[in-house]
């Protein structure tokens, strides 16, 4: 464990045990809903990390917690139906991952509390919340950056891995976040003397975009943030390797699965600190009082038995930068 990644997690500990050494109401059984338009996987993000940290504060699936998910499959009209669902099932507490869940819940309910869980998106500019330190209303949570400009970072980053790449793929989803992430990168790519190819993936079709990159003999992949791709990550990172395609994610989860190279931040600390929030809110706290966290660290994450087994050579300036190398 490198010193950065020793800090973060002292910092993480030190942020849940306050909570998690205060007892649950007697009887109290808590209903979660999860709204996102993830594709169900081998390894969905909120099905597997949410129910660990929640159970790290006390709150355990069959005894003081009932999660009822729904996921969109990546068919993001289904969303405002889905959120329906939700209310109907009336659930204590709304968690919504990615604009549209947020915005869907939003128009579902005005009076369940709403935690959203956003990447690279500003809240206060979708019109969800007032301000960061004042909500304003049901809605609060955790954002990641809060700002779309990481995709030109992430360009950056894979062009430096791949310095002989003239052709980038970007997979891309039908999200208005993932439009964003899309125009700040082709803003990026003229400086770097590099063609953007936008591949949109549809209704988890990624073995068709996988073979349009190839058939547009793409160079390297650059993948938007977004939950529909994090969530399926494992196969994302199959096809790359398969495709013998260098590719740069948001997530290290990706780095960790077998991807070459990930910036951005954790999924397992960004859950943490929902799991938080959602344990303040069911203990009484109202989202009107809980600012929107603005989480901001990054780090490089990079795998070495990829990028040999790509036949890519890493330069000493970008390796001393990584934050975690796999070997």
């Amino acid at each position: 464990m490198d010193r950065r990644r020793f800090l973060l997690t002292s910092l993480a500990g030190a942020a849940v045990w306050p909570f998690a050494g205060e007892a649950q109401p007697a009887g109290k059984v808590y209903r979660l809903g999860v709204l996102t338009p993830g594709v169900r996987s081998a390894t969905p993000v909120m099905s597997n990390l949410l129910p660990l940290k929640l159970r790290e504060l006390g709150y355990i699936e069959g005894q003081n917690l009932v999660i009822e998910e729904r996921l969109a499959e990546g068919k993001l009209d289904r969303l405002p139906e889905l959120a329906r669902e939700l209310t109907q099932r009336q659930v204590d507490l709304l968690v919504a991952v990615s604009p549209v869940a947020v915005r869907a819940a939003k128009d579902t309910t005005k009076t369940i509390p709403i935690v959203m869980l956003l990447s690279y998106s500003d809240p206060v500019e979708l019109g969800f919340v007032t301000s960061f330190a004042r909500p304003g209303g049901n809605i609060t949570g955790v954002v990641l950056a809060a700002e779309p400009t990481m995709a030109a970072k992430r360009l950056e980053l894979i062009k430096e891995m791949v310095p002989r790449a003239v052709r980038i793929a970007v997979l891309a989803t039908g999200e208005a976040g993932s439009r964003v992430q899309e125009r700040w990168a082709q803003k990026a790519a003229s400086s770097l003397g590099v063609k953007l190819l936008v591949v949109e993936v549809r209704n988890a079709d990624y073995d068709r975009a996988f073979a349009t990159m190839a058939a547009e003999q793409a160079d390297a992949m650059l993948a938007v943030a977004s939950v529909i791709l994090a969530t399926d990550r494992q196969r994302i990172v199959q096809l790359a390797a398969k495709h013998r395609l260098p590719a740069i994610y948001d997530w290290r989860e990706h780095v960790e699965a077998g991807g070459l190279m990930a910036y951005g931040g954790s999924v397992s600390e960004f859950t943490r600190r929902a799991a938080v929030y959602i344990d303040r809110i069911f203990k009484g706290a109202h989202p009107v009082d809980l600012p929107v966290e603005r989480a901001t660290g990054f780090e490089l994450a990079i795998n070495l038995k990829t990028a040999k087994a790509l036949g890519l050579t890493i330069s000493p300036s970008l390796l001393a930068r990584a934050d975690q190398v796999i070997e």
